[in-house]
């Protein structure tokens, strides 16, 4: 899956970007809201952390966190990511995987986030 995001605001600390989510799964389609810390110097390295807010078009959310780390290879700025929550029919919902960030301009993002999700039982527990 792909969230593809653009700048919004930042105070020189937190970044927010909104987007959408596309590919294949459970969260495709989502609106997504990106909020994260970013600390990362091109050509030097750093780490960056936030969460995803997956928006599904029924209203349902799924918060996803984020870890990268970058190193000074430009292009490698690779981490992780897990599920932490959900509301309505994503509650329970679990997941985690390695997460790959390209960026599109100067503003604008992809999010590339790989492994699995395990949708929650029908009564919303894990």
């Amino acid at each position: 899956m792909v969230a593809s995001t653009s700048s919004r605001w930042c105070d020189g600390k937190v970044k927010r970007r909104e987007g959408k989510a596309t590919g294949q799964g459970l969260l495709c389609g989502a609106a997504v809201t990106e909020y994260g810390k970013h600390g990362i110097t091109p050509g030097i390295g750093g780490e960056a952390s936030g969460y995803f807010i997956f928006t599904v078009p029924e209203g349902d959310i799924a918060y996803v966190k984020w870890v990268v780390r970058a190193i000074s290879v430009p292009g490698l700025n690779s981490g992780v990511w897990e599920v932490v929550g959900g509301t309505g029919k994503l509650k329970g919902l679990q997941g985690a995987g390695t997460l790959h960030i390209k960026t599109v301009s100067q503003t604008d993002r992809d999010f590339i986030l790989e492994g699995e999700l395990v949708p929650a039982t029908a009564e919303g527990t894990k």
